[in-house]
């Protein structure tokens, strides 16, 4: 199917898709001076995603929105990834550009010089070297993504992630899925890249539905002896404990005030929250003279 106009139209808002879902972090992270919870391998595993896909798209002759598309994750994620170092690793703003730009450079470098070096094989009928590309390309979107199933599996839980956002990203791989059906060729390879990022977003909404939503719902709706009642409230309150969590962890955690933070990193910035208010605790606590 070919229909340049809705391949570009859909390539771009594939495209713009995928800048929203990373220019709020990178805001937020600026507006609060500090990237805590942000994972900076994840960032990087994206970034170095866009080499391959970029190198797919291009060589492939996509509609310029998806080959612009790669070049737009590659810089976002690496700003995203020095901010970490930034803030949390209290680097000099000459230090992170220092380290940010010659990684950005190679990225770039290797890309120019994969395309050149692919364009070279499709012209031998070389078939293995796109397949790696896209392999790649899909693999390291994978890993990003794949992280957040980890941090599910060892705490049951989806906290931290903002369900808006994730959408977002998950909005994007569709509109550059459905891009590449209205190019002059249909490319298998392509879809299955966008395709796989998509799934893997999808199984972070089932399980987010599976360990909060359900749950919290059940907890507010279900129906509950009084002698239960007054268990739970003589316990401490599980239950509203139990509700509170799962309706943060959907509304008011740091879901809402950031994008690609996880549950052990939440654990994690409670943990030095309660450390540090110990030690507060104890510098304010006056001497006893004997």
């Amino acid at each position: 199917m070919d229909v340049p106009t809705a391949a570009n139209i859909l390539g771009t808002l594939g495209a713009v898709c995928w800048s929203i879902q990373l220019i709020p972090q990178i805001v937020i992270n600026y507006r609060r001076h500090n990237a805590t919870g942000l994972q900076p391998t994840m960032m990087m595993l994206w970034a170095w995603a866009g080499v391959p896909l970029g190198v797919y798209n291009i060589v492939e002759d996509f509609n310029v929105a998806l080959r612009i598309q790669p070049q737009i994750l590659i810089v976002l994620s690496l700003v995203t990834w020095i901010q970490c170092y930034y803030y949390e690793k209290h680097w000099t703003v000459y230090r992170s550009l220092a380290l940010v730009i010659p990684v950005m450079c190679l990225m770039g470098g290797v890309q120019v010089g994969l395309i050149f070096a692919l364009r070279h094989a499709k012209e031998r009928d070389l078939e293995w070297p796109m397949i790696l590309m896209a392999v790649l390309a899909a693999a390291l979107l994978a890993a990003g993504v794949g992280s957040h199933y980890v941090d599910i599996y060892l705490h049951r839980t989806v906290r931290g992630i903002s369900f808006i956002f994730v959408a977002i990203d998950a909005l994007g791989d569709v509109f550059s899925l459905i891009s590449i059906v209205f190019q002059p060729k249909l490319d298998i390879l392509g879809m299955v890249i966008y395709a796989t990022e998509f799934v893997l977003w999808s199984g972070i909404f089932a399980c987010g539905a599976y360990y909060n939503l359900f749950p919290w719902l059940k907890s507010k709706y279900g129906k509950q002896s009084d002698s239960s009642r007054s268990d739970v409230l003589q316990d401490g309150g599980a239950v509203t404990a139990s509700a509170n969590t799962t309706s943060v962890a959907l509304h008011d955690f740091p879901s809402s005030t950031s994008v690609f933070r996880t549950a052990s990193a939440e654990s994690e910035v409670h943990r030095q929250r309660s450390v540090s208010s110990r030690v507060m605790g104890v510098a304010h606590t006056p001497s006893r003279v004997a």
